[in-house]
């Protein structure tokens, strides 16, 4: 399989995938595509929480899908970070990066996210760690109901990708220079 320019990056709810890709994307001067961010504005449109939304998909595909085929766009497009889910799925010959973190760990990023982000003010419901944590769970088992029905896939199986770094162990600047440093190796081998 020929190789992209593109990082995928996906992962657990608050692991840092958007500002990984972000700092990454810098780094290399690529592109940036952020499926949440896409996702969240799909959720206001609809005038619902992100939560809500994710109930939504799990029986209106069609949602999914608006989601996927800006996915497969922004993955026509070389030199690219893309934050997403399913990238890794989508993207196949895409470096594949997988960032996690504990939801217990996770709750205190996200609520702070929240109050620092309009976007995520608007689309996210929760004021309090136990709230966040909540909505954790809730969208990964979501997220895992649809995607297996769906795609019948995974998309928390490590072992389907190039990398795996635990965030809560490692500095965002140690993260993306981790990522950078393996994807000019992925590419160059």
């Amino acid at each position: 399989m020929l190789k992209k320019k593109i990082i995928s990056i996906t992962g657990t709810l608050g692991s840092g995938k958007s500002s990984t890709a972000d700092l990454v994307a810098k780094k290399l001067g690529f592109k940036r595509f952020s499926a949440g961010d896409f996702t969240r504005k799909i959720a206001l449109e609809m005038g619902i929480s992100l939560n809500e939304l994710s109930k939504k998909e799990e029986e209106d595909k069609s949602i999914d899908l608006r989601v996927d085929e800006e996915l497969t766009k922004a993955g026509e497009t070389e030199k690219s970070v893309i934050d997403a889910r399913m990238a890794f799925h989508f993207i196949p010959n895409s470096f594949k990066v997988y960032l996690e973190l504990p939801p217990e760990i996770a709750k205190g990023r996200i609520l702070k996210n929240i109050t620092e982000n309009p976007l995520r003010q608007q689309s996210e419901d929760a004021k309090t760690p136990e709230e966040v944590y909540e909505k954790i769970i809730q969208r990964l088992n979501s997220e895992k109901k649809r995607y297996t029905e769906y795609y019948n896939i995974d998309h928390t199986d490590k072992t389907k990708f190039d990398l795996v770094i635990n965030t809560n162990e490692n500095s965002l600047e140690k993260v993306a220079d981790t990522i950078v440093s393996s994807y000019k190796d992925w590419i160059a081998g």
